[in-house]
């Protein structure tokens, strides 16, 4: 169950950052550098957005994960 509780944190983490958080962070860090080609800067917020999204599944799953101990009976290991 415990893993089950962690997946669906991940999800949920994952998905929050997707449509709330990932784009303003990759345009941030976009606006901080100087580029020569619009690929560059194209190339480096896909980066971040990605970077940004797997940070929070793992945040997410770290969440779950905990929140799931306490799910378990006590007297057990």
């Amino acid at each position: 169950m415990r893993y089950l509780i962690a997946m669906i944190f991940a999800i949920i983490a994952a998905a929050g950052a997707t449509v709330f958080i990932s784009s303003p962070i990759a345009t941030w860090v976009v606006d901080q550098f100087v580029f020569e080609s619009p690929d560059e800067v194209g190339d480096l917020h896909a980066i971040v957005f990605m970077a940004v999204n797997i940070l929070s599944l793992a945040i997410g799953w770290t969440i779950g994960w905990w929140l799931g101990d306490f799910e378990k009976p006590q007297g057990k290991t």
